[in-house]
């Protein structure tokens, strides 16, 4: 049995906060979140847009991953999804 590959997202919310979550598909899950349906966080941030993306080979890599860039700086995020400062 093969695992299925996730993937580590971060969204660019309209107040200009960022996201970070994990998914098997990020522009499904944009949508979901633009409609109202994903995490709580950004229900009253919409709409939102996917800045960044990274491929994982299965769930608990991504976990791993999404707490390493959930604990990076702002400015650290910025840096990971190629933004200056």
């Amino acid at each position: 049995m093969t695992e299925t590959p996730y993937w580590v997202y971060i969204l660019r919310c309209a107040d200009g906060s960022l996201y970070t979550g994990i998914t098997t598909d990020v522009e499904r899950r944009a949508r979901q979140h633009n409609a109202g349906t994903g995490a709580k966080y950004t229900r009253s941030r919409r709409p939102v847009e996917p800045v960044y993306r990274e491929l994982c080979p299965d769930k608990p890599a991504a976990l791993n991953r999404e707490l390493a860039i959930k604990a990076l700086t702002r400015a650290e995020k910025l840096a990971l999804i190629g933004e200056n400062t």
